[in-house]
């Protein structure tokens, strides 16, 4: 009988700590689920970059990974239930509450180990390991929206000025209308033009 793995998260960006995670999840089993959590479902930390299908299309390239579901909008058993595992493992920094997820999943009669997997150690300094509690959420009951997110649950837009302006580079006019044909020096003497004008503008 195949035994079947779940693990989950935002996965925005995909970095060393959650190649290690998934890596030691897929020891666990012969096939690796992992659900990716949607986006409007992320409220404990600042909002993903990357779509929920960007993020599960990237999560599915990975080699030791069977199948990346993105989450159900309403439930996050839902896919659980579809996916039947023998084992969820959880990030070594998730904060989910292992005991609340095995009373969730015995409230559902699904039969499943809960497990946190180990924290990996740095390779070199400053190596991006986390980026904070991983998906909303499985522990029972909606938590609040961070700070970082407006009454609506949505990223604020960023106000005039709040940005830094790009800098444009200067435009150089290139003579159009040149007659290459009845001119045989008229390409170079156009690249020429431009090549001057360019290191005058330096």
């Amino acid at each position: 009988m195949t035994r079947r793995v779940v693990a989950q998260g935002t996965f925005d960006l995909v970095h060393p700590g959650h190649v290690h995670y998934l890596s030691e999840a897929a020891e666990l089993g012969e096939e690796l689920h992992v659900i990716v959590a949607r986006q409007d479902n992320v409220t404990h930390k600042t909002g993903p970059v990357l779509d929920g299908r960007q993020r599960r299309d990237v999560v599915d390239a990975l080699g030791v990974v069977t199948e990346a579901h993105l989450g159900d909008p309403d439930d996050i058993f839902v896919p659980i239930e579809r996916i039947d595992p023998d084992v969820i493992v959880l990030g070594h920094d998730q904060h989910h509450d292992a005991n609340a997820v095995r009373d969730a999943l015995d409230a559902r009669n699904i039969d499943c180990e809960v497990t946190r997997a180990a924290a990996r150690e740095p390779n070199y300094d400053d190596e991006l390991l986390s980026t904070g509690s991983s998906t909303g959420s499985l522990n029972s009951g909606a938590r609040a929206a961070t700070q970082l997110r407006g009454p609506t649950g949505r990223r604020p837009v960023p106000t005039v000025g709040s940005r830094r302006p790009r800098r444009r580079p200067e435009r150089v006019d290139i003579p159009t209308r040149v007659r290459y044909r009845a001119d045989p020096l008229a390409i170079p003497l156009a690249r020429l033009i431009v090549r001057n004008r360019r290191l005058s503008a330096v």
